[in-house]
């Protein structure tokens, strides 16, 4: 499996980008994905998931009613939108898929992070 990330870059703060994953090689139709960022020297964080059925997403707090996560099977691709960006979403962001989405979290696939792609570097500055 391969996700590929793209859409970072560097905004201002308060505002916006989105991010793209798309499953290459697969469909992605069948698994929830997840997105995650890591700030060099600390570990990934959950951001946000999607179920393989688009009905569940979650949140993590530091995002929550700032990025949408959404998902076009047809076109095999995953989104995240992030509005009001802050600083600290200073991050590498990548996508993979999950074991488990819910309203209150998500699965990991803790051995599979070293499959992670190279993700997409997203730089909040004035």
């Amino acid at each position: 499996l391969q996700f590929v990330e793209s859409g970072g870059g560097q905004v201002q703060p308060g505002g916006s980008l989105r991010l793209s994953c798309v499953a290459s090689g697969f469909t992605l139709d069948g698994y929830h994905i997840g997105w995650f960022r890591r700030v060099p020297g600390q570990e990934w964080k959950a951001v946000a998931c999607i179920t393989s059925s688009a009905r569940t997403t979650y949140y993590a707090d530091s995002v929550k009613g700032r990025f949408v996560i959404s998902r076009n099977n047809a076109n095999n691709t995953v989104y995240l939108q992030l509005n009001s960006l802050k600083f600290e979403d200073t991050a590498v962001y990548y996508c993979w898929k999950t074991s488990a989405c819910t309203t209150s979290g998500m699965g990991i696939y803790d051995d599979e992070v070293e499959y992670w792609g190279e993700g997409t570097q997203v730089t909040v500055s004035s």
